[in-house]
């Protein structure tokens, strides 16, 4: 089943082209990594594609619609998860948030909704820290109550942009192993400068800078701009 379908998206900023002809299929349970330099396009697909940006060249559907009909179907963990670590909220209080949308935390939440929040936590392996203020986990842990923010609207798609930019190694390894476990039920996507990592666990690869070049990952003689990107790192 295809989740998401883009067909010759453009998209321009300020008359100034960002995007150029984007042709991208993602399947069911498909784990994509998104690779390419600083200001080559990757944050801006992840806005269309969330319907952030609206689409003026080309289309997106996702689930078969416009992305703002679907939304609700797609989890997303922004790069800036603008978390205060010096405010004393507890981690189950963060991942709650995810409900926000659909109750007000006005009127507090509902114990399903709490039980739903626990049950991310769990999946994340993090429910031990339910009451633990968000400032005293490390980077990883606090990645990890938010990609269980995200788990918590049910989504059928999780979006994550540069979920490991800020983690040590080990704790980058542990992050892709969880996104691999969840990729058993749930469609992923990545936008990454992980490539030695990110390789070893996605299954389709596609490397944007203005346009977009399609990876080969079943082919050991492949060649592309995702290793000239890679070798490019390598030399840094």
């Amino acid at each position: 089943m295809t989740v998401i379908e883009i067909k010759n998206l453009s998209f321009s900023y300020h008359k100034q082209k960002i995007l150029e002809n984007i042709n991208l299929t993602v399947k069911e349970k498909d784990f994509l990594a998104i690779i390419g330099p600083n200001g080559g396009g990757k944050s801006t697909l992840l806005k269309l594609i969330l319907g952030i940006n609206p689409v003026k060249e080309g289309t997106i559907r996702t689930f078969g619609e416009v992305p703002k009909k679907n939304l609700s179907k797609i989890g997303y963990v922004p790069q800036n998860t603008n978390v205060n670590t010096d405010f004393p909220i507890k981690v189950i209080e963060v991942v709650l948030m995810g409900h926000i949308g659909t109750k007000k935390p006005l009127f507090g939440y509902a114990k399903e909704e709490t039980m739903c929040a626990m049950g991310a936590l769990a999946q994340v392996g993090m429910e031990k820290f339910a009451n633990v203020k968000i400032g005293e986990l490390s980077g990883g842990q606090r990645q990890r109550v938010m990609i269980a923010r995200a788990l918590c609207a049910h989504p059928q798609i999780l979006i994550l942009d540069e979920p490991t930019s800020s983690i040590d190694i080990d704790g980058q390894k542990q992050i892709y192993e969880l996104l691999k476990e969840l990729n058993n039920y749930i469609t992923i996507i990545v936008v990454s400068h992980d490539i030695s990592v990110i390789m070893k666990y996605a299954n389709s690869v596609v490397h944007i800078n203005k346009k977009l070049t399609h990876h080969d990952t079943s082919s050991s003689n492949h060649f592309c701009e995702v290793e000239m990107f890679n070798r490019f790192k390598e030399k840094k």
